[in-house]
């Protein structure tokens, strides 16, 4: 209970202020714990900062266990770290300092890295069942996509605080969806995730949701 009480602190101190800007004592504070509390379960403000850049890869947990992943899954997935993002603390807290390590000094790759695997792996399959345009090449695109929800979140961040980030999801899959899979194939997607996943996230219900695009 105490490291989640320290975890959950740091999620909120580094999500406001960053890492440069994120004292171990604004961590304290923020997890009403001592400081031999703190070094009895991290070592360093680093140690914190990796454990929650860890935390977002729980989103993409299930997915080894999917019998038959494809591109739906990726979708479905964005959607799930878009909701993530705007209902949890710690994978928002991650994911920021995921873009602090990974832009400036010392650039870290390994979780984006980390994430165009996953998606690699989704679109193989997809691509074998003819749901991509024949000769793909999915690494390329699996890059394509993990730099592009980055920066679709950074800005919805920005200017509305991610309020509009499942729209911004859903407007990219809508986009890119006619130049990366067979016209005959496109109504089979759903740009805006799923209607089992909108259910799970207590998303809103709309025609243009549960139907794919096209």
């Amino acid at each position: 209970m105490t490291r989640q009480a320290i975890l959950d602190g740091a999620a909120k101190a580094f999500d406001r202020s960053g890492f440069g800007g994120t004292s171990l004592s604004d961590v304290v504070r923020h997890a009403g714990v001592t400081k031999g509390a703190l070094y009895f379960h991290f070592r360093s403000k680093e140690a914190l900062a990796r454990t929650l850049m860890d935390e977002q890869f729980q989103v993409s947990a299930d997915v080894p266990a999917i019998e038959d992943p494809g591109l739906q899954t990726v979708i479905d997935l964005s959607h799930q770290m878009a909701h993530g993002l705007r209902t949890n603390v710690r994978i928002r807290a991650g994911i920021r300092l995921v873009i602090e390590f990974g832009s400036f000094t010392n650039p870290d790759p390994a979780p984006y890295d980390a994430w165009i695997e996953t998606v690699r792996v989704c679109l193989a399959p997809a691509r074998e069942r003819g749901d991509l345009l024949p000769g793909l090449d999915v690494n390329n695109l699996a890059t394509c996509l993990v730099g592009s929800f980055t920066g679709i979140q950074v800005t919805s961040h920005v200017r509305t605080g991610r309020r509009d980030l499942h729209d911004r999801v859903a407007d990219l899959w809508t986009f890119l969806l006619p130049g990366i899979v067979p016209a005959d194939r496109i109504p089979l997607f759903a740009a805006a995730g799923s209607p089992d996943l909108r259910a799970e996230l207590g998303l809103v219900s709309a025609d243009s949701a549960a139907v794919g695009v096209g």
